[in-house]
């Protein structure tokens, strides 16, 4: 199954596909040794774009095709037929140059439990000091973080009086202020640290990347669309020994004596593994697509975040709609970052997070809220003309389980995503009890003053009426772009786990998935963060097994 080398660029030890959130760190420790030669490839392009870089600029980009792959998910039947738009980034960075910046780590429990499923390594107390050993953190170095990494986190630059009013609000409700998310236990309210370095985005590429792209053992390519991977030998002993893809309207391969890496992200790596014969035999039979290994689990385990984003009218206080109506606002918000790198063109989506339980029988934090100074439909549309904030809150742990499938045999056609929300009746449960815990905290004391009048899903929708509940919650609930799970983890016995604790596609020679579609199960919070975990202990069991 080898292909002609007449268009190939070389032989290397590794080649990474996706300069994303795992790429960029892949590419950074692989190469690190100038030993091995390292290419990676990246299908969109260069983050030489202004708003890539200013943190606002999310604004822009999502829903942007220089910026975005514009995914949409097919019509989902827990979403009231809906279908999404499911940003994913499309530069070098991936999704970590148009995403919310926020620093979160998870749960000790998430890693506790994939532990328990039988994934050695991959506890709490395993994970930590890779998070630690990228990390540049405001707040020193101890226990729980570290400075001098390439990954900085920082405190935001700018406050908000709604936000500081919600917070209180949220006390009164019994979610206490807390000051760090990142320490195992998140449950609480804490101002969202941030992937900035003074006021300006710091993404993957940024941090990892771009710092050492002279190394002349390391090379990039981008626009580069992945067709497929080259597998040699017979059934039952085939290794990954290449990648083929089109570049400027040519064809091209390289030779790896090494390891491929996938590294394409949740919707990539799954697509680019069933174009070239891995994955559920049946699906490829459909699509003439030669078998290489029946993986079961390729493209199987898609699960997401699922916010109902709230939003409440308020009165005598300020939010962004209005500032952003006003010209002399938006000329003075230009100058603040411009002079001072301060401001609201410095905020991310949503300021401050809390993470609470949706009932007492809960062991642990399984929500979590995005506060937001602001409100509007979606990304990409204007703000309100009124006065809002916008409380953000998701099921942490759902257990509706959804797919990734082909729609073709193209390379640059998007796949069929269906992350088939609000399945389940314990998804169904935890949603509708999740409008009536943000209801009882909007009720508090606190906000009384600022008279907050329910904007979305409204007052008609009663708390008595599940029903009501869940149907709103389908009406107004879409991603929180956190995908997962497509390529799972798992014991060579779980007829759906498509790679092994060390990340290798269960069998398959010379071939590893290391990125957020990895995860079994899906850590609670914001996943990028996660995933540059990941990547930095992936790069070191790939360093180590080939010693």
């Amino acid at each position: 199954m080898a292909d002609a080398a007449d268009n190939s660029i070389g032989e290397f030890d590794y080649i990474v596909v996706g300069a994303g959130s795992a790429g960029c760190v892949l590419a950074n420790r692989l190469s690190a040794d100038p030993s091995n030669r390292v290419l990676v490839l990246e299908a969109g392009g260069r983050d030489n774009w202004i708003w890539f870089h200013i943190p606002v600029g999310y604004l822009f980009a999502i829903g942007n095709p220089r910026s975005d792959w514009m995914f949409k998910t097919e019509p989902e039947p827990g979403l009231n037929g809906r279908s999404l738009t499911y940003p994913r980034g499309k530069v070098i960075g991936g999704s970590s140059a148009i995403n919310a910046m926020v620093y979160m780590r998870g749960q000790a429990g998430d890693y506790d439990h994939w532990r328990q499923l039988g994934l050695p390594g991959w506890s709490w107390d395993d994970v930590l000091p890779y998070f630690k050993k990228h990390e540049n953190s405001f707040l020193g170095a101890g226990d729980h973080h570290s400075t001098g990494g390439e990954w900085h986190v920082e405190f935001p630059r700018l406050r908000w009086d709604i936000i500081d009013v919600w917070r209180e609000a949220a006390r009164q409700a019994g979610i206490p202020p807390i000051a760090d998310f990142n320490c195992g236990d998140n449950e609480g309210s804490c101002y969202f640290h941030v992937n900035q370095k003074r006021g300006r985005r710091w993404s993957a590429a940024r941090g990892f990347l771009k710092p050492v792209l002279h190394r002349p053992n390391l090379r990039l390519e981008t626009g580069c669309m992945v067709e497929r991977l080259i597998f040699d030998g017979k059934s039952g002993s085939m290794r990954a020994v290449g990648v083929r893809w089109r570049q400027d309207g040519e064809e091209r391969t390289a030779r790896c004596r090494g390891e491929v890496v996938m590294a394409a992200g949740a919707i990539g790596s799954p697509q680019i593994m069933m174009l070239s014969g891995v994955g559920p035999a049946a699906h490829l039979a459909e699509h003439g697509i030669p078998l290489v290994l029946d993986r079961r689990g390729v493209g199987q385990n898609l699960h997401d975040h699922l916010q109902l984003r709230m939003i409440y009218k308020v009165t005598g206080i300020r939010t962004l709609n209005e500032m952003y109506r006003s010209l002399f606002q938006r000329g003075w918000m230009g100058v603040n970052y411009a002079l001072f790198r301060r401001g609201p063109l410095t905020m991310a989506p949503s300021q401050l997070g809390a993470f609470t339980k949706s009932d007492p029988a809960q062991d642990r934090a399984n929500l979590q809220y995005h506060i937001q100074p602001l409100s509007l439909d979606k990304f990409g549309d204007p703000l309100h003309d009124f006065p809002a904030f916008t409380a953000s809150v998701t099921n942490l742990r759902p257990t509706s389980r959804g797919s990734l499938t082909l729609k073709s045999t193209r390379p640059g056609d998007a796949p069929a995503i269906r992350p088939n929300y609000l399945a389940t009746p314990e998804d169904r449960r935890v949603a509708a009890e999740s409008i009536r815990v943000t209801r009882r905290i909007i009720a508090q004391p606190a906000l009384a003053p600022y008279k907050p009048e329910e904007y979305l899903p409204g007052p008609q929708v009663r708390d008595d009426d599940e029903a009501a509940l869940v149907k709103a919650a389908g009406d107004i609930g879409t991603t929180i772009f956190h995908p997962v799970g497509t390529a799972k983890m798992g014991r060579d016995d779980d007829p759906f786990a498509v790679v092994d604790a060390r990340l290798r596609v269960i069998g398959l020679d010379g071939l590893r998935v290391v990125d957020a579609s990895i995860m079994p199960s899906i850590t609670s919070g914001n996943t990028n963060s996660p995933t540059i975990m990941i990547a930095e202990k992936g790069a070191e069991m790939i360093l180590q097994d080939r010693r």
